[in-house]
């Protein structure tokens, strides 16, 4: 796993919001996103696509947590689709971690995440949510970064 510390800017994104468990869903959602954006002809090498998570499963009940599934657009995308929404989202100072782009990676990763950012001094910003980020560059050769927002 690498880690950096990195200044993210606000992105526009055009997003699917999943409410339930995390989990397989989640997928499932990020093909739909994936499928309108080859429709839309929006999606390309240079395309980056972000999962948020937008709420702690330990502090709310599982059929609560949401979970966004974005695509990054230019800022004069207009979104034509009831089912596709848009918005911002918060820029800032992250710790990105790189890791292999699997199943068993990823969680391995949610579980060695925040026992690092202590052995490393830093403090988990809970006022933003946690982004995955997945660039087609990266996915192309089987890597995503899980970016963790810090003070």
């Amino acid at each position: 796993m690498d880690i950096n510390i990195e200044m993210i800017s606000s992105y526009k994104i055009a997003y699917i919001r999943k409410t339930g468990p995390y989990g397989s869903e989640n997928v499932q959602i990020m093909e739909q996103l994936k499928s309108w954006a080859r429709e839309k002809k929006i999606l390309n090498e240079s395309s980056i696509i972000l999962g948020i998570v937008q709420d702690n499963p330990q502090l709310t009940e599982p059929k609560d947590c949401r979970y966004d599934t974005c695509l990054v657009v230019s800022n004069e995308f207009k979104v034509d689709n009831k089912y596709i929404n848009f918005g911002k989202t918060m820029g800032g100072k992250y710790c990105v971690f790189k890791i292999r782009h699997t199943v068993d990676a990823v969680q391995k990763a949610w579980m060695e995440i925040f026992p690092e950012l202590s052995r490393m001094n830093y403090e988990f910003d809970d006022r933003r949510p946690i982004i995955e980020r997945y660039a087609m560059e990266m996915i192309n050769n089987h890597y995503c970064e899980i970016c963790v927002p810090i003070l």
